[in-house]
């Protein structure tokens, strides 16, 4: 059967690339069989997680070779992420795996030393073959798309090789302070691959999409496509093409600061998903008579999540506060929430709580790798991992500073990468008169005083939805967890919870010192200026808030408008799709 194919190498969330092709009025096929990629008029190729694990899925399956000679005959193909990187010759994160070699180049591991490596969050395409070539592919220019990714192939000015395949180039990081630019698209012919993920990337990505699946067989026929020869590769085992002669302007760093949505969820006392919001943890409603109150409702996961994807949220991240301990895995109430919300929200999606060894009524073990798994195939882009995160550090350090490769954070990162694995720190100040008070953990001078005059705290970190506290420091939970494999940090307070006066600025200020990892900034915002605030004295790179958003106390636009005014690099709000 002819028509547009997906393939599907089984790692990480391909739902939202079927749910964007399919609500652009596209039928999509997945590829179940070698056979199946020659008989495809077009062809996507997702992919996350490590370039070596990929290219060994493509061999044990056999689609390497018929992928080849379908990249060969420039018939309609579009990479995306590692789809885009198995295309070269190979990669640094996988030093002995060729890659298909199809494109001269190697793609190289970011520099972390003055950058927070994995490079996770929007930026912006510049064009090196003209803006109507990268119109033709859907791309904007000064549009942010959305990356997730640790390695990338460097552009170097100059270079022919780069010159033949380069559509767009993208700088992370500033001049001055580990900026590297590196290429974000390319495009030969029929062949076009991405870097960033266009079915992440709001509508301006679902566009990107639009163009690839409604543009013709024969895109640049008269053009590019005519230069290459279907059966003759280049000596490196590239296609051979000219090089374009259009002149670029330089580019730039345009990495934004993410704005993330975060909506709480749990059932409430009928049964039904609700979103909540706790002050300090506790989400049910003050009683006046001394009887517990009703749980909190704000309203419906997927309504709510739709609505913060079309006011601008740049990630929405659900954390499920219910345990659902009778539940199947494959019943869990948040795989359907996560299905739905994926149908209409094209940006990531994050989902913490539960993230763990399972066991199913009939005593079936499913271990946290498999969980996560079902996550990922029903929407996910990341999990959030807390409490386990709490038990692998103290394991860790038990084991002399290393891991075993049993904990959810490794076993996770290995098969998904590092960028799939969120650890959700929830530490509680501890208030101490001196640094020897506390021998054994990181003190700092927090920017208030303690009830009793202590001029010294430590932040214990807490397991149980911060119930039970640990003889462990925030610095030395996110020391270890960084070593095991994880890539980003969402850092609450429970000091801090529901109280809008702010982030903790000196708790997250210590974290983005000690890591080199992205830090998202949780709990404390009460007004738009508190965003402007983080962003300013912290580096941090995304800023998350829940119950402002879903009262509307500080619509989410207002936080983007009030950014933009102080001088901080957001993403713009997205016109609808038009279709």
């Amino acid at each position: 059967m002819t028509g547009t194919y997906l393939l599907d190498y089984g790692a990480g969330n391909v739902r939202s690339l079927v749910n964007a092709v399919k609500k652009l009025g596209h039928d999509i096929t997945y590829v179940k069989d070698p056979s199946d990629i020659l008989k495809a008029d077009k062809l996507i190729f997702p992919g996350v997680g490590a370039f070596g694990s990929a290219m060994q899925s493509l061999h044990s399956k056999g689609y390497a070779e018929p992928l080849k000679q379908y990249l060969a005959l420039n018939k309609p193909f579009m990479g995306i992420c590692v789809g885009m990187q198995s295309l070269f010759e190979g990669s640094d994160e996988n030093p002995g795996i060729p890659g298909l070699g199809v494109i001269p180049g190697r793609v190289r591991l970011f520099d972390s030393s003055l950058k927070a490596v994995p490079h996770m969050g929007w930026n912006t395409a510049r064009t090196i073959q003209g803006p109507e070539r990268a119109k033709g592919c859907g791309l904007e220019e000064g549009r942010a798309y959305y990356f997730v990714h640790s390695f990338a192939v460097p552009f170097v000015e100059g270079s022919t090789e780069a010159k033949e395949w380069c559509l767009t180039t993208t700088q992370y990081g500033g001049e001055g302070s580990g900026g590297e630019v590196f290429i974000s698209s390319v495009r030969r012919g029929n062949i076009f691959c991405t870097q960033f993920h266009p079915e992440k990337s709001g509508f301006a990505g679902v566009n990107v999409l639009k163009a690839f699946l409604d543009g013709d067989a024969a895109v640049g026929a008269e053009g590019d496509a005519a230069l290459i020869q279907a059966s003759t590769l280049a000596p490196s085992g590239g296609l051979s093409v000219l090089a374009p002669t259009f002149i670029p302007e330089p580019t730039q760093d345009q990495f934004t600061k993410r704005i993330v949505a975060c909506l709480d969820v749990r059932a409430n006392d009928q049964g039904d998903l609700v979103v909540t919001k706790g002050d300090q943890y506790d989400v049910r409603e003050q009683s006046t008579n001394g009887q517990e109150g009703d749980v909190r409702n704000l309203g419906k996961p997927v309504e709510l999540a739709r609505r913060y994807f079309e006011e601008g949220a740049d990630e929405i991240t659900f954390l499920n506060i219910t345990s659902f301990r009778n539940c199947p895995l494959l019943d869990l109430p948040m795989l359907e929430v996560l299905r739905r919300t994926s149908e209409t929200v094209f940006v990531p999606l994050t989902i913490g709580g539960g993230i763990k060894d399972v066991v199913d009524p009939d005593g079936k073990l499913h271990p946290a790798l498999e969980v996560a798994g079902e996550y990922f195939r029903n929407g996910a882009d990341k999990v959030s991992i807390g409490s386990d995160a709490v038990y692998a550090a103290e394991k860790y350090y038990a084991l002399g500073g290393r891991g075993d490769g049993t904990s959810a954070i490794e076993t996770i990162a290995h098969a998904y990468g590092s960028q799939a694995v969120v650890i959700s720190v929830d530490p509680k100040k501890v208030y101490v008169n001196s640094p020897a008070d506390a021998p054994t953990h990181h003190v700092i001078q927090p920017a208030q005083p303690g009830p009793n005059g202590e001029k010294y705290c430590w932040y214990q970190c807490t397991v149980s939805g911060g119930r039970e506290g640990r003889d462990m420091d925030v610095r030395q939970l996110v020391i270890a967890c960084q070593a095991l494999g994880a890539g980003e940090i969402l850092l609450n307070s429970m000091d801090q919870d529901g109280m809008k006066q702010g982030y903790d600025l000196t708790l997250i200020q210590d974290v983005r010192a000690a890591i080199s990892i992205p830090v998202i900034a949780s709990s404390g915002a009460g007004c738009a200026q508190h965003f402007v605030e983080v962003f300013e004295k912290t580096g941090v790179q995304a800023a998350l808030a829940a119950g402002i958003f879903h009262r509307r106390e500080v619509p989410l636009e207002d936080v983007k408008t009030t950014c933009v005014n102080a001088g901080i690099r957001i993403r713009t709000i997205d016109a609808p799709l038009a279709i």
